[in-house]
């Protein structure tokens, strides 16, 4: 497909980001010489937005595809590349250089967009249990966030990186923030999809003029088994989606992807099977959903979080709850 035809968002630099991007978490179940595959072939395909992270453990094999491409004629500018600062690498210190390692891996020599991959620095060793906690856990402090932040917009300063953003935030979390930065956040990045719409927080986002990325936009069918409970729900098995997807005639997954560039966030699918992402991106360009499809997949939000992230908890007895500042508070 044309990638001129993909729907763009216009972040409050005017820099313009495509309405829909290839995501690269693996997970446990898929190599990063595969997911490096899957953003060639998605590349080829139309996509020009790509979501990464160092903690994928990929980044190295995906700027090796990159490199290919760019020999093949793509040119970097086509591009929108984003990275993640991962919790262990929080200290003033450490923000340049794992910046610098991410484009080094990527064979870059800047980043579109950089996040702060969640607002705790509480490290957990890959692939650990659901009861793993780092014995030097700790709340959101933030004092110590804006240490952090004030580190990333050092790298706006040196040309490492065009924009950078927060992930996994809450509103009180944001308000401080978007109150005590001097480079504001251009994106939040956070759980979407019809199961879970958190529709304050988008709006909330929204109205700043930051810029809604969706993660698990079809509800993450292959997440981990450790993220996995047993009141989770599957939006791709919802009534609404079921009836929508068969008066289309597409997949289930298609009509959340498409939802979510309708409502205005900007999904990030994953997915290593060509008839997939591809199916994905041509959705963005399918006739519209009709108002009243719109309102009836506005009306299943369960609130069903899947990504709960119990690893970061810092103390015995808490619920995952306490993450995200529920009732409008700070948890300490």
């Amino acid at each position: 497909m044309d990638p001129g035809r993909v729907p763009q968002r216009t972040l409050f630099t005017g820099a313009r980001m495509p309405a829909i991007g290839l995501g690269t978490f693996g997970s446990d179940h898929v190599n990063a010489a595969a997911v490096a595959e899957a953003v060639k072939g998605a590349v080829a395909a139309g996509y020009r937005h790509i979501d990464c992270a160092s903690v994928y453990g990929n980044e190295a094999r995906i700027g090796q595809a990159f490199a290919e491409m760019f020999a093949g004629g793509l040119k970097r500018e086509e591009l929108w590349v984003t990275s993640k600062l991962w919790n262990d690498k929080h200290g003033e210190a450490d923000v340049i250089e794992s910046c610098k390692q991410s484009i080094a891996d990527l064979g870059l020599k800047y980043l579109d967009l950089y996040l702060v991959h969640w607002p705790f620095p509480n490290f957990h060793p890959p692939n650990c249990s659901v009861d793993a906690r780092s014995p030097d856990a700790k709340p959101y402090i933030h004092a110590d966030f804006m240490r952090t932040w004030r580190a990333m917009e050092k790298l706006v300063a040196l040309g490492l990186v065009r924009h950078i953003g927060t992930s996994n935030m809450t509103i009180p979390k944001l308000k401080l923030v978007w109150h005590d930065a001097k480079v504001k956040p251009a994106v939040n990045e956070m759980e979407l999809h019809p199961h879970f719409q958190q529709p304050e927080l988008f709006q909330f986002v929204r109205g700043m003029g930051v810029q809604a990325v969706g993660y698990c936009p079809v509800g993450s069918p292959a997440r981990p088994e450790r993220d996995r409970t047993p009141e989770d729900t599957a939006p791709t098995e919802d009534p609404v989606i079921l009836k929508i997807a068969k008066r289309l005639g597409v997949h289930p997954a298609v009509v959340c992807v498409k939802w979510a560039v309708q409502r205005g966030q900007t999904p990030i699918p994953f997915s290593t099977t060509p008839k997939n992402y591809i199916a994905n991106l041509k959705c963005t360009v399918m006739e519209p959903l009709s108002e009243a499809e719109m309102a009836e997949i506005a009306a299943i939000d369960r609130n069903c979080r899947l990504i709960k992230g119990q690893v970061f908890l810092w103390r015995d007895g808490q619920t995952w709850e306490d993450l995200w500042d529920l009732d409008g508070v700070i948890k300490s």
